[in-house]
């Protein structure tokens, strides 16, 4: 009752949400890494991610958003694309969101992280307006979130097990291969630690047969799943290679958006979901309610983040089935503080909207 009665004392009256004043304010941000991050695509020592505040009424929202180079994506990019509808921003009224984001999404074609951004912020806003966290306004159960993934990025053998051995506190590894010294890593992963775990190729095997045989080895090493082993255009190469393996195979980067779920169903076994790659937490919501009404087991995924973007897909965590939300944690200069763990289990935050601290 206390959310409905804060809603109706936010009505405003005739002409008075136009009226309001508001401002946008966007900074890039140089997240440092703590190791060298490396996946088939790259390897990196930091990431830039694009922060924005939205400000009305004397309360300031926060979102980000991590462009994607591989969809042709960079943060002065994101920045841009705010800034391009920024005078409608500032003019709209947030509290209805939904109308909002439909009308960023028809200005502004592609920038999907920028887009994200800004759907972060302005439910940071809101949740900080009415005064309850992000995951209370979705109707959600913190005490619902699943354990999330620990990552560890391609490396030498020997960098694999230090990396493991830090990562002690975590009971589920995400371990990234996709290149010819898949056993190898997998080899030394186990050379330290018999946990169960989750491998992502990152669409790095091309051909059907040698995924095959790397993935009947899989088998017998104690892994829950492999994500995106081919890439999404070899979509009956999937097909294919999921009838003869007994692992589910995991979509990341055949699946995006919204319209890329239903595609999804009778080729893999499940969807992960990110917020860059769809637009935000509105986009979010439809591809999880769309996959599990085809039967497909949801996951949420980052990237390398500040806890930001990762304390909001964190507020929708207790509706997936499973979490790889570690980006913040991957980084030496988060300058927040917001979803912890603590034995893997993601504890959400009880501070109004995202719940965010300084770090």
């Amino acid at each position: 009752m206390k959310a409905v009665g804060a809603v109706a004392a936010l009505r405003p009256a005739a002409g008075a949400a136009e009226a309001a004043s508001a401002g946008i304010e966007t900074t890039i941000l140089r997240l440092k890494l703590k190791h060298t991050w490396t996946t088939t695509y790259a390897s990196d020592q930091f990431r830039e991610t694009l922060e924005v505040r939205y400000t009305r009424d004397g309360v300031t929202g926060v979102g980000e958003g991590a462009p994607i180079v591989i969809y042709h994506e960079n943060a002065p990019g994101a920045q841009a694309a705010v800034k391009s509808v920024e005078p409608y921003l500032t003019a709209a009224n947030p509290l209805e969101f939904s109308k909002v984001m439909a009308e960023v999404f028809r200005r502004v074609e592609g920038q999907w992280a920028a887009k994200a951004a800004i759907d972060i912020a302005l439910m940071d806003w809101v949740g900080k307006k009415l005064g309850v966290p992000l995951y209370r306004y979705f109707g959600l159960d913190a005490r619902d979130a699943p354990l999330t993934t620990f990552s560890i990025g391609i490396d030498t053998p020997e960098e694999t097990r230090r990396k493991v051995r830090e990562a002690g506190p975590f009971p589920v590894l995400k371990i990234k291969v996709g290149l010819d010294t898949d056993e190898a890593t997998i080899e030394a992963v186990r050379s330290v630690t018999d946990k169960p775990l989750r491998v992502d190729a990152n669409a790095g095997w091309k051909d059907r047969e040698a995924a095959l045989r790397k993935i009947l080895w899989l088998e017998k090493q104690s892994v829950e799943f492999v994500e995106q082993p081919m890439p999404p255009e070899m979509a009956e190469d999937i097909r294919w290679l999921r009838r003869r393996v007994h692992l589910p195979i995991i979509a990341d980067e055949a699946c995006l958006r919204p319209a890329d779920v239903p595609k999804c169903a009778g080729v893999y076994d499940g969807v992960n979901i990110k917020l860059d790659k769809c637009g935000g937490l509105l986009e979010a919501c439809k591809m999880i309610q769309i996959a599990k009404a085809l039967g497909l087991k949801t996951m949420l995924g980052c990237m390398v983040s500040s806890s930001i973007s990762v304390t909001a897909a964190a507020h929708l965590s207790p509706l997936v089935d499973y979490a790889d939300l570690d980006g913040n944690l991957l980084i030496a200069n988060d300058p927040y503080r917001g979803v912890r763990v603590e034995n893997g289990k993601l504890i959400l935050p009880d501070g109004p909207g995202l719940g965010l601290r300084p770090a």
